[in-house]
This record gives C-alpha cells, sequence and structure tokens, in this order.
C-alpha cells in the first residue's frame, strides 16, 4: 500500500496502543493538536485522554513521568518535540533513565520509548534543527535508533516496546512526507543490525537517518561515471553494529562517512575510529567524513542548504578520493 513516513509512523503507534493496555502515548500537543508532525492525528479521539495524554511545556517533568510510569510496570511512549528541546530533560535520561538498572543491581527495569524529531532542511532555524542523536549514542544504558525508511518507521517501534530498557527513537523531520509502497502486513523488525540499502565494489558510504535519501542518490549520481558505491544505513547507533561496517570495508577499501551533526565529536567520527581501530590495513584511502559546517543552523535558506550535507558534497568527496595522487 502506499504512505508516507508520518502515516507508518501514526500505524505504529495505533497498533501499540491497540494490542497493550499497559501503552500510553504522551509529551508536547500529542493529543488534541494531533502531533507537532501530525503522527498522532486523530489517536485522542480513538483512545481517550488516559492513553493519550497532552502534556505542559516541561521536558523534564514528562520524561521523568515516563521513566516512573515504565518503573511501575507501564510501556509510555514519550514524545519530545524536537531534538532541540529534549537537552532539557538530559538529567532524567542520563541520571535516571540509562542508569537505574546499572545502579539497582538489574532490580529495576525500564521500559520507556522515546521518539523526537531531529534534523534540519526546513528552515526552523537553530533551536529547532540540530542533530544530536550521536550525543545520545555516547550514554551506556539505551538504544538509540534512526529509521531513515518506511519499513523502519512502522517496524521499530513495537520492537523497542518490547525490548526492556530505554529505547530512543530519532525521526528526521524532512522524511514525515516521505511517500512509498510498504508491506500492509510488515511487523516489528530488527533493531540490531545494519544493512545495507547498495551493494558496491569501490566505496563504502556510511549513513543513517535523514541523510541516506542524499547518500542513495549520490550513489546514483556516482555509477554514472562508473564508480560503484556501497551504502551501508547503519540504523542503530548504539548498540552499533561495527561488523557490517568491517565487512563492507573489507570489500571496497574505502570509506566516506556522511552524518548531519558537526563534525567535531561526531558520531562519524566514532565510526571513523572504530574503522582505523579494526580496519586500517584493508584502508586503500584515509576514511572521509561528510558533515554539517559547525555553526548554529542558519534560518535563510541558502545558508542552510550551505551548513548541510548535500548529494554534490558526497559526490565530490567520493571523487577526490578516488583521484590518483603523487
Amino acid at each position: 500500500m502506499k504512505t508516507t513516513y508520518r502515516e507508518a509512523v501514526r500505524a505504529a503507534l495505533r497498533e501499540a496502543l491497540q494490542s497493550d493496555p499497559r501503552v500510553f502515548l504522551m509529551g508536547e500537543d500529542v493529543g488534541r493538536y494531533g502531533g507537532a508532525y501530525a503522527c498522532s492525528k486523530g489517536l485522542l479521539e480513538e483512545f481517550g485522554p488516559e492513553r493519550v495524554r497532552d502534556t505542559p511545556l516541561s521536558e523534564s517533568t514528562f520524561v521523568g513521568a515516563g521513566i516512573g510510569a515504565a518503573i511501575g510496570g507501564m510501556r509510555p511512549i514519550v514524545e519530545v518535540m524536537t531534538v532541540n528541546f529534549s537537552l532539557l530533560a538530559l538529567d532524567q535520561i542520563v541520571n535516571n533513565a540509562a542508569t537505574l538498572r546499572h545502579m539497582s543491581g538489574g532490580q529495576l527495569s525500564i521500559p520507556l520509548v522515546v521518539r523526537m524529531a531531529t534534523g534540519g532542511g526546513r528552515q526552523l532555524a537553530a533551536q529547532h534543527s540540530h542533530s544530536l542523536e550521536g550525543w545520545y549514542a555516547h550514554v551506556p544504558g539505551i538504544k538509540v535508533l534512526t529509521p531513515a525508511t518506511l519499513e523502519d518507521a512502522r517496524g521499530m517501534l513495537p520492537t523497542a516496546l518490547r525490548d526492556p530498557d530505554p529505547v530512543f527513537i530519532f525521526e528526521h523531520a524532512l522524511l514525515y512526507p516521505m511517500e512509498g509502497e510498504l508491506d500492509e502486513n510488515i511487523g516489528p523488525v530488527d533493531i540490531s543490525h545494519a544493512v545495507v540499502r547498495r551493494a558496491g565494489r569501490d566505496v563504502s558510504l556510511i549513513t543513517f537517518g535523514g541523510c541516506l535519501g542524499k547518500v542513495l542518490e549520490a550513489a546514483e549520481t556516482l555509477a554514472a561515471q562508473g564508480i560503484n558505491a556501497e551504502v551501508i544505513d547503519v540504523r542503530v547507533l548504539r548498540p552499533l553494529d561495527t561488523a557490517a561496517i568491517l565487512t563492507s570495508i573489507a570489500k571496497t577499501h574505502r570509506a566516506v562517512i556522511v552524518d548531519e551533526a558537526w563534525r567535531t565529536g561526531s558520531f562519524a567520527a566514532e565510526i571513523s575510529a572504530r574503522i582505523m581501530e579494526r580496519a586500517f590495513y584493508e584502508l586503500d584511502a584515509p576514511v572521509a567524513r561528510v558533515c554539517s559546517a559547525e555553526v548554529p543552523m542558519p534560518y535563510p535558506k541558502h545558508l542552510e542548504d550551505a551548513a548541510l550535507p548535500q548529494v554534490d558534497t558526497i559526490a565530490h568527496t567520493v571523487l577526490e578520493m578516488l583521484k590518483p595522487h603523487g
């Protein structure tokens, strides 16, 4: 059936609410407004205010309430409007959600799912446009997912709800209107492994989330010039499927990592380090990264476009890597 990424997320939420009475959704504007990106539109009318709860603009409070509900046996889905706002709940996330299992000697379980929008490209300026999922992937005790396809938008949530520990799902805001065919019978999907989205032999393009579409487009541009790029969708930042990346490097011997975050301290840096630690002698060229410019995300479109990774930049980086040197 034809659907959008937004509708795939909504279908996953509806199914979760229908199938388990312990599941409830809460966050800013998720009820009467239908969600900042319309992912929960109609769910309040269908399931009522006990299951779909609007909250005040207080991220620390409602994320903390979700942690408490999870400890109490519920299966909360907490929606944070945008990743920038989630920083207000960092204490609850890092000092409680991620640590309570460890600090209680395994006596406490936190089956919490937190969803939030991430990424730029919509001219929403610096306080609504950053990509901070790599920061969360730094924290042991939580899983970090970045669905980039309709299948993952539909199938990652039910798998996450089965997890006894906190799972954070980062949905790139540019993907919500993405339309395509989706098997109406698709169920939970694996949240442990990366996926090869395009097989190739000349270079590994490694990415996740909102950059996947740009990377696939760049791979097609390169194919027209006789360069066969392999595209790896990491999908899960923590725990990272390092083996899938190393397998690709052993085949192509070159790696370009595309990450919408700032270059310094980016998740691209983590992937690069793992390649250097475990596949250095497989490489025919230094690992390259395509990241966002190290500025607060600009509002004007031409500056925002200049700050973000683009198809041309990705293709140019690969061409420079493959150009004869010396």
